[in-house]
């Protein structure tokens, strides 16, 4: 491994950062800086411009990471909980204070509207102030025992190296839900971010040093073979759990690469959710509701609206309302301040997506707004409303991952429950109704791990998020995230 001078800035005419040594485009491993061998591009989706040659790592430099995170661990799991709550408060108030730098440099190469990527850092950054405080709160017990002679005990301890993976769609809060929690509860991490999305986590990693966080405790490898780094992180046995959020497919194949080391495993994966209105809703809150959720970030969220299922007697109504809250959306540059939705990630999004539409309304559907591809540029999709969508279309069954809103109609409520629930996805369902029984019964009756009541705003770090069925396993947040990544040991200790 070679590694760069630290304190070596990257300038790019493209990217206008306050403090320019926030761009790195080497990898991090035990405190350092990796060039590596090889680079990969990272462009701009809204403009197509070269950003950034970053480090392209491989299975050779993973293990090397594995190695010194496993190395490091022993000092970590032992320092004082107060201690390592002190480096992360501090790496909390750095990621604040820079607040508007990894909004940059986010909004550059994923594309999302420079307001949503600052409120992303700020809610990515709550994680990282919440676990600063939970590290102080890993409880065990004590319990009665059965001879007067022993006493029982359950301690909590750290279960060791993390292998982490996360997506480009939230390139900040992904890093920080899952590296907070696995450093609060004592353990060191080895990372591989999106090969779309690196420049934010690994500035995310320069103020992590800053912060004080000793070396070797985070570990970030930059990579555009996925599949070689994933093959390492689940093979090898000194990381003891893995972390993902992605698709179904990919977290279906590293559960069962980790299956031969048994591996601890948390999945958040893929999702189909369901966006219900009943007749009895306030029509103009859930449109713009609906609105701002599901084209938001492009309508690439995991918890999206996938199925908007609208009851016959408010339909029309709804699709009108609905209708003129899309038409005033802004679309354009996320650089730009009026901005409301920028581009899709790359083409093979726009591909699956163009695709989806195309067959929904070979099949019947009608596209009431949008449909196509914007002038703006080759990843900007228009935002997407398709009426008279059924049951039998193939966009009701795939993750869409775009801003394409399919509304259907139904009648009773213990249809939409079937149809809600009739999907191998579990992850969020929503659902807009005045009547106080009915929210209790239909979202006690909804499979996904998330139920939002007449609100989109689902968000709380410290509120357990995951998923039902294939959308995952475990979670992330809260006291609950916490568990993730600790194991539980009973002792027996004779008087």
């Amino acid at each position: 491994m070679t590694l760069a001078n630290k304190k070596t800035a990257v300038s790019t005419a493209h990217i206008k950062l306050n403090d320019p040594f926030l761009l790195k485009t080497d990898a991090y491993i035990d405190g350092g800086w990796i060039k590596g061998a090889k680079r990969f591009n990272v462009t701009n989706p809204a403009t197509g411009e070269l950003l950034a040659e970053v480090a392209d790592l491989g299975a050779d430099e993973t293990t090397q990471a594995v190695e010194v995170a496993h190395k490091a661990w022993p000092q970590w799991r032992d320092m004082i909980a107060s201690d390592r709550a002190n480096l992360l408060r501090r790496w909390y108030d750095l990621q604040l204070e820079h607040k508007d730098d990894l909004a940059m440099l986010m909004t550059c190469e994923q594309g999302k509207p420079l307001a949503q990527a600052k409120g992303e850092v700020v809610y990515g950054a709550n994680y990282t102030e919440w676990y600063a405080e939970e590290s102080k709160r890993s409880y065990g017990d004590t319990m009665p025992s059965n001879d007067p002679d022993k006493r029982i005990v359950v301690i909590k301890q750290s279960v060791g190296v993390v292998g982490a993976i996360t997506p480009w769609n939230f390139p900040h809060a992904m890093i920080t839900r899952k590296i907070s929690p696995a450093l609060a509860a004592g353990c060191t991490v080895v990372i591989k971010p999106s090969e779309e999305t690196p420049l934010t986590a690994l500035a995310l990693m320069e103020l992590a040093n800053r912060a004080g966080i000793p070396a070797g405790v985070i570990n970030m490898i930059t990579t555009s073979d996925a599949k070689a780094v994933g093959g390492v992180l689940t093979s090898n046995p000194l990381v003891r759990k893995i972390s993902f959020t992605g698709s179904t497919a990919v977290g279906k194949l590293l559960m069962k690469q980790s299956a031969d080391t048994v591996k601890k495993i948390s999945l958040e994966l893929g999702g189909n959710g369901a966006f219900i209105v009943f007749d009895d809703a306030n029509l103009e809150n859930a449109a713009q509701d609906l609105c701002t959720l599901k084209f938001s970030n492009a309508g690439q969220v995991c918890t999206n609206a996938n199925r908007v299922y609208v009851q016959d007697g408010v339909y029309e109504a709804f699709t009108k309302l609905f209708k003129e809250k899309v038409a005033a959306l802004k679309m354009g540059n996320g650089l730009q301040e009026a901005t409301q939705m920028g581009p899709v990630i790359n083409q093979k999004a726009i591909d699956k997506i163009d695709s989806l539409v195309k067959d929904a309304v070979q099949d019947g559907a009608k596209v009431i707004h949008g449909g196509q591809v914007s002038d703006l540029g080759a990843l900007f999709y228009l935002p997407t409303i398709l009426a008279d969508v059924t049951e039998k279309m193939r966009i009701r069954t795939e993750e869409i991952f775009g801003p394409v809103a399919p509304l259907y109609r139904f009648k009773t409520e213990e249809e939409v429950i079937a149809a809600a629930n009739d999907t191998p996805y579990g992850l969020a369902n929503y659902l807009y109704s005045e009547s106080v029984t009915r929210q209790w019964k239909v979202g006690e009756a909804l499979e996904s791990g998330i139920i939002s009541v007449n609100t989109t705003k689902y968000g709380a770090v410290q509120a357990p998020f995951g998923g039902y069925k294939e959308s995952g396993l475990g979670r992330e947040g809260g006291k609950y995230g916490l568990e993730e990544f600790l194991e539980t040991k009973f002792m027996m200790v004779q008087l």
